[in-house]
């Protein structure tokens, strides 16, 4: 990429920002972002990508109130307490409902038991650092080891526009953590998936990708954008490439019949700690007016929380997703030769089985 392309780069992925903040404007001065009702989720599990900061946090949070085991797969195992302590405070002594919090080893975890609901639920933290496959190897290792199953694996984790620097595996990290990360995540647990799911009741994968995708450009002689850097250009293709591997995913496990769905969501713009590396007039206008602007991070996850939990895409997958509703993402994810084509090359690179359609 040359620089005048990773000029273009950058104006085409602020300009969709720009457009997405608009339209954030608008409905808050139409109303704003309503709460989504959620049905309750009594015994089912989830695992949350990124569940120590921003949109995963959120994700995680309301998941849990929403009567789910939630599992928290992040590499801050500093924070990890902090913030299972501050979801015990926002979200398990509601009412006074909660019974304290229980400690167990490194694994910090808590429970509620109730006369509605006897079968007791928590939330853990496992670590697992998506810029490491022996770390995300590590971390499947320790989840099967709890004999439990999974019904919601939510892709949410990511960095944005971040210099150029490498995965401890020697990919770019934005190709690396965001989108390989998270590939080799799902397939070493599409087998607990699979088993978890049932007829009526599916198991999801939710991914979590961006606006951006509309402006990125799938390189597949270059996925680690190594010819000419723009981290816009790298986050937005990590971004497209999700939505390719979402849509492929689907195929696959539609074609065996599987009780298991897969769908891609965009949270919009949201007012969480990721904006660290964008323009300094983004970052201003965020610390100005990102309260008016900029989504919550609860508004931001209530799409990715609808499509873990909502009745109405019970064995519906295949979808991208934008304020709890289906609308079409860039014309190119729809292309089935393109989608083999990262899938083969992703199952390469990560050492996947490659099963073809």
């Amino acid at each position: 990429m040359s620089p005048l392309s990773a000029a273009r780069a950058a104006l085409r992925v602020y300009a969709v920002g720009a457009a997405v903040i608009l339209a954030q404007l608008l409905r808050r001065c139409r109303g704003g972002f309503l709460e989504p009702v959620f049905p309750p989720r009594p015994d089912r599990v989830a695992i949350v990508t990124g569940g120590t900061d921003g949109i995963g946090y959120s994700t995680a949070k309301h998941l849990a109130r929403l009567g789910m085991h939630v599992i928290i797969a992040g590499n801050n195992d500093s924070k990890a307490k902090q913030v299972v302590s501050k979801i015990k405070e926002e979200t398990l002594n509601d009412k006074g409902a909660i019974l304290p919090a229980a400690v167990e080893d490194m694994v910090f975890v808590f429970r509620r038991d109730c006369e509605a609901s006897p079968t007791p639920w928590n939330l853990e933290f496992l670590y697992c650092d998506l810029a490491s496959m022996t770390s995300i190897r590590q971390f499947v290792q320790k989840f099967k080891m709890k004999k439990i199953p999974l019904h919601v694996l939510i892709n949410n984790a990511g960095v944005m526009m971040v210099p150029q620097r490498k995965t401890r595996d020697g990919f770019e990290e934005h190709f690396g953590l965001n989108y390989l990360g998270h590939f080799l995540l799902t397939n070493l647990l599409l087998d607990t998936l699979k088993e978890s799911g049932s007829p009526g009741h599916s198991a999801r994968v939710v991914t979590v990708s961006s606006a951006t995708h509309y402006v990125a450009e799938l390189n597949m002689d270059d996925l680690q954008s190594s010819a000419c850097y723009s981290p816009h250009a790298a986050y937005a293709q990590s971004k497209l490439a999700l939505v390719l591997f979402t849509y492929h995913l689907q195929r696959l496990l539609a074609a065996e019949g599987s009780h298991v769905t897969a769908n891609v969501v965009d949270p919009g713009v949201v007012n969480t700690d990721v904006y660290k590396h964008v323009f300094w007039a983004t970052r201003l206008a965020k610390k100005l007016l990102g309260w008016l602007l900029f989504k919550t991070p609860d508004e931001g996850a209530w799409t990715s929380i609808y499509a873990a939990v909502t009745p109405e895409l019970e064995g519906v997958g295949g979808h991208y997703l934008y304020n709890e509703k289906e609308t079409k993402s860039l014309h190119v994810t729809y292309n089935q030769k393109l989608q083999q084509q990262l899938w083969s090359k992703s199952c390469e690179m990560t050492g996947v089985l490659d099963v073809t359609l």
